[in-house]
């Protein structure tokens, strides 16, 4: 009876506060900040090894004009790459639904589009291109990077309907296309979400590695910066565009999580205790 008492007193309840959830992962954070500034003065860590966060802090400060227009390089180009997988992923889907041959035919070079490394993909593409267009190659690599999450989850959705919703439409003789519109495609929109979550970080991934290929021929994003500051050796420069590009993915994140939520929260049981 004790230990069951002890365990149920340390489970945590099943929805959190929204407070709560925010204020954990930034009290692990500063801890793990102040934890890092004290080890690099005490061990006596040179800086262009591991510059303390206060440098990198500073890095940040001084330098926030050209960081901040080069986030919004590649976050122009990180949307527009999720848009255009959103879309190629969601008709692919529906045309892999629809169509058994076209899945058996289609869905194996999906599968080898993921599974080549973006990295070995991207000096390609530059190529066919041209370095006249080098935003165009940019945005097709991040979009073939996200691309896979979307299709694979949205196939997987429109197969998932409930056999007996399908049966109640074939009897009251519904269309291909009203299945599609009132039934396959709201039971597919959880899946669809999923796969839009992670594809919102690959997308991130894409434009990145696409910038590391490409060099100095980009917008200048925030990729070609960590390349930059590291062959200056400004380590605290590259720590800070990093730490940049992390809270840039988090925001990608965080705005979908917001966008899963408010779409699923009235009917959807995985959201039904969000955001408490």
């Amino acid at each position: 009876m004790a230990r069951k008492s002890l365990r149920k007193s340390l489970q945590l309840p099943a929805s959190l506060p929204l407070s709560l959830r925010v204020a954990f992962p930034l009290a692990i954070g500063v801890g793990f900040l102040l934890l890092w500034q004290w080890a690099v003065g005490y061990f006596d860590v040179a800086s262009v090894i591991l510059p303390p966060p206060a440098a990198i802090g500073h890095a940040l400060f001084a330098d926030r004009a050209t960081l901040f227009q080069s986030l919004l390089t590649t976050l122009g180009i990180t949307i527009e790459a999720l848009f255009l997988a959103f879309v190629a992923g969601a008709l692919g889907a529906i045309l892999f639904a629809r169509s058994r041959l076209a899945e058996v035919g289609l869905f194996p070079y999906a599968v080898i589009l993921q599974v080549t490394p973006s990295i070995s993909l991207a000096p390609l593409i530059v190529i066919w291109v041209g370095l006249d267009h080098i935003d165009r190659a940019l945005l097709i690599l991040a979009t073939i990077v996200a691309f896979f999450p979307i299709l694979s989850n949205t196939t997987l959705g429109l197969r998932s309907v409930d056999p007996n919703l399908r049966d109640l439409f074939q009897i009251n003789k519904a269309s291909s296309w009203q299945r599609l519109v009132q039934l396959e495609l709201p039971s597919a929109l959880p899946y669809l979400l999923g796969g839009l979550r992670i594809s919102g970080g690959l997308a991130l991934i894409g434009a990145v590695v696409a910038e590391y290929v490409a060099g100095s021929g980009t917008d200048m994003g925030l990729g070609w910066r960590v390349i930059e500051a590291a062959n200056r050796l400004n380590i605290a420069g590259m720590f800070a565009a990093l730490a940049l590009l992390s809270g840039l993915g988090l925001l990608i994140f965080a705005a979908l999580s917001v966008l899963q939520h408010f779409l699923l929260r009235r009917w959807h049981e995985s959201a039904l205790g969000d955001f408490r």
